[in-house]
């Protein structure tokens, strides 16, 4: 039987002229097996990432019809924090049995409970848009006690599709995965009318924020190619996960890509149906240009969407800007010009490429070129899944290459508490 044309084609070529990869580059100390906490530095061989052993035949993946029904796309948007929250005057009940619980352990009654009786303190705010906030906040009762990121969002006044939401986002505490962010709890604060989640603090922040920190630290910089490999290696293996678990992302794209204090790459917003999305404040018009094409000609989502969506993620913050920004005479301003459809309609004709910069300096391997290109095939039937995006030289040759994130967050942000 015929496995079809090799999946990867990646030429089996060196560069003559060496790349000069981005200066955000972190030495780093071998892989320790006797879990020294003090391991000797050593110096890294070159990675050739060229090379190419075997070949790689596409079988698609594809989600049974049985569990069609459980695919669950994801939201997006943040509700502001309502002063109920932030007044720091009540304090738990010291005889509340949440007391003792570790964050982790509330149940949704607890979480009810601290929600509706003012029992959240914001630390501070980590991020607004059209829909609200994000804040970076604390158990009153305990300030020492584990810190916790709280997302509200506005939501149908219909009690309901509330519970729907609810129902539906609870299901993210069964994700058990170190490429998922933790989810504590989602509950209603009745007042507003509003879905609070309580997760996990990521302190490394959003892709998103990252690259244009670098940026702003020196704007001839980027983020240096072995950074960017454990990057993708972490969201593919995220949404391997949740393709096992029969969900689909639907909504990749550089902030709803978190890193810890320590460095490690998570995904969040995900986890609930088409009709509920649809009833949440969602900033659609940043989403969509995300946006797979065959979603914009109306075809179901797969697996592959994300992997579309991923591959314009990593461009962008590669090249820290996005992709379809100055395709046209408008140069910069080319998105802020554009109507929906004229978005849409360059999202189906441009074919963005990640390309050297000789004049600053800048290269990227031929491998990781391919990669992005793989990641950006127009015909959804061409495009790998997630664990097929593994297998990839490129994220088989990243899985060798040992990176300190701990320090690259380090780097951008200083120390973190």
């Amino acid at each position: 039987m015929s496995t079809g044309p090799p999946l990867f084609n990646v030429p089996n070529t060196k560069r003559s002229n060496p790349n000069k990869l981005p200066n955000l580059s972190i030495p780093v100390p071998p892989v320790d097996t006797n879990h020294n906490p003090h391991p000797q530095p050593r110096k890294l061989p070159p990675i050739d990432f060229l090379k190419v052993n075997g070949s790689y035949s596409f079988t698609p993946d594809t989600i049974s019809p049985s569990a069609a029904g459980q695919v669950r796309p994801s939201p997006d948007g943040y509700g502001g924090l309502t002063p109920e929250l932030k007044t720091p005057n009540m304090l738990l009940n010291p005889s509340d049995a949440s007391l003792n619980k570790d964050i982790a352990d509330l149940t949704p009654e607890d979480w009810n409970v601290i929600a509706n009786t003012n029992q959240i303190m914001e630390l501070s705010k980590l991020g607004e848009g059209n829909g609200g906030s994000v804040s970076k906040c604390v158990l009153k009762s305990n300030p020492k006690s584990k810190v916790f990121a709280l997302k509200l969002i506005n939501t149908d006044p219909n009690p309901n599709i509330q519970k729907q939401i609810i129902r539906e986002l609870q299901y993210n505490r069964s994700c058990d995965s170190p490429n998922i962010v933790k989810y504590y709890g989602t509950f209603m604060v009745e007042k507003q009318s509003m879905i609070g989640i309580a997760m996990e603090y990521m302190g490394g922040r959003s892709l998103d924020a990252i690259y244009k920190r670098v940026i702003e630290i020196d704007p001839t910089n980027r983020i240096n190619e072995k950074v960017l490999g454990k990057m993708a290696l972490s969201v593919l293996n995220g949404l391997n996960y949740l393709h096992q678990q029969r969900i689909i992302h639907r909504d990749i794209k550089p902030s709803n890509i978190l890193l810890d204090s320590q460095g490690n790459v998570k995904l969040c917003d995900f986890g609930v149906s088409g009709e509920v999305v649809n009833s949440l404040a969602t900033t659609f018009v940043g989403t969509q240009y995300y946006m797979a094409p065959e979603r914009i000609m109306g075809k179901p989502y797969t697996v592959t969407c994300d992997i579309w969506s991923l591959g314009l993620t990593m461009l962008e913050v590669a090249t820290c800007k996005f992709p379809f920004q100055g395709t046209g005479s408008g140069g910069s301003d080319d998105l802020a010009n554009l109507g929906p459809i004229e978005l849409l309609s360059l999202i189906l004709e441009y074919e963005p490429k990640l390309q050297d910069i000789p004049q600053e300096e800048i290269y990227w391997s031929d491998s990781f070129k391919n990669f992005i290109s793989y990641c950006l095939k127009k015909n959804s039937d061409e495009r790998p899944s997630p664990r097929q995006m593994l297998g990839h030289p490129w994220c088989v040759g990243q899985q060798s290459v040992q990176v300190r994130m701990d320090k690259f967050v380090k780097r951008l942000w200083g120390d973190l508490e």
